[in-house]
């Protein structure tokens, strides 16, 4: 029996693609086919003129920051983060999608520092530039000893859920990607097919995806549910995202770590596991983008989340906030601190939670 909780480490979006693969040591082609903006070095340019240079190129670490001495500290027995970029050198944009991201596979030492067991894939970006694209993207993966979940080159590799040993203690993790955050049901693996792990937002969709779950549930096992899902802006969850969550808590999750939105959502627990319906972004190369300044998306979350050894119940939820500068995570401040409290803490109440301030700085969920 572990004597101790079982901790994860959780984010939301880590896209190391366009912007943020130019300032690596070896950056891909920075062409883009956007409508205002056509190579990705301006994103770079952007992010400069809001906060400062940005060293090019940079060391792997730069864009993960004071994040890795956190996660250091923190010590968590699991790491699930969302890589929504293609890892690939591809150049065959996707038809018809006006945003595309990817990133050089010799660029992966970045990914690979913040020393990731799960990589969750089904998304709406990882097939921006095809299934050759995607077929990149895992082998690169694969190559840098780096496991995925979500994504395969057919229906049952890109279904099949991560399974991890560490700590003494089993995991699984679930990758599902659904339109509700942009994903093409074209991109669903197939017999034969490469893809992602697409669930229809239907109720028979929604019924199977939590029976896949129920079924790979084992005693003593801690199951996560990746789920991509939903819109990128506003802190309103959708009833059907609210029964899907509850419906696989009821089949065996034991957390479900949602993603998609541009900034943190509410969290919930219910049954005693950890709802998480939107992380927000914690890597990207939005810096300087304008337009929705009120929701504070250079604020991003580090999830720490402990669960009770022998039943998987929720022990505890500490969220620590960072900020994004210079294209790299770094502490936020006392003032930021209080504003995402105040945020969260007046979305949470709506599912029965409440967030504090600790005197370290950290956010802490109190379920009610």
């Amino acid at each position: 029996m572990q004597a101790g909780p079982v901790t994860l480490f959780l984010c939301g979006d880590v896209m190391l693609g366009r912007g943020v693969d130019q300032i690596l040591p070896h950056p891909g082609d920075p062409a883009l086919r956007e409508t205002y903006i056509r190579d990705a070095r301006d994103y770079v340019a952007l992010a400069e003129a809001a906060s400062g240079p940005v060293p090019r190129p940079a060391d792997f670490t730069w864009p993960w920051g004071d994040a890795l001495a956190v996660l250091e500290e923190a010590a968590p027995d699991l790491r699930v983060v969302n890589l929504e970029t293609s890892v690939t050198r591809a150049g065959g944009f996707a038809p018809g999608k006006p945003v595309c991201y990817r990133m050089s596979p010799d660029n992966l030492p970045c990914l690979a520092a913040a020393r990731p067991d799960v990589c969750a894939l089904a998304n709406n970006h990882v097939l921006d530039f095809g299934r050759r694209g995607l077929e990149e993207t895992l082998d690169a993966l694969d190559r840098a000893g780096l496991r995925r979940a979500g994504a395969g080159r057919d229906e049952r590799e890109a279904r099949r859920p991560a399974d991890v040993t560490a700590g003494g203690r089993r995991f699984s993790v679930f990758s599902f990607g659904m339109a509700s955050s942009g994903v093409p049901p074209g991109w669903a693996a197939a017999p034969g097919r490469p893809g992602v792990d697409f669930v229809p937002g239907t109720d028979a969709g929604t019924a199977e995806a939590a029976e896949r779950v129920r079924r790979a549930k084992r005693h003593g096992d801690t199951v996560v549910v990746s789920v991509h899902w939903g819109s990128n802006w506003g802190y309103g969850v959708p009833r059907d995202q609210v029964r899907f969550a509850h419906r696989l808590v009821e089949a065996g999750a034991d957390v479900v770590h949602g993603h998609s939105s541009h900034h943190p959502r509410p969290a919930e627990v219910y049954r005693g596991r950890l709802v998480l319906y939107g992380c927000g972004d914690l890597i990207d190369d939005y810096e300087g983008i304008t337009g929705y300044e009120e929701y504070r998306d250079d604020l991003r979350l580090l999830y720490l989340v402990a669960l009770e050894p022998d039943s998987g119940a929720l022990a505890a939820l500490r969220m620590v906030p960072m900020r994004a500068r210079r294209m790299r995570l770094c502490h936020a401040s006392d003032a930021d601190r209080v504003w995402l409290r105040d945020v969260l803490d007046r979305v949470c109440r709506g599912f029965g939670s409440e967030v504090d301030l600790e005197p370290d700085g950290t956010l802490a969920l109190r379920p009610g």
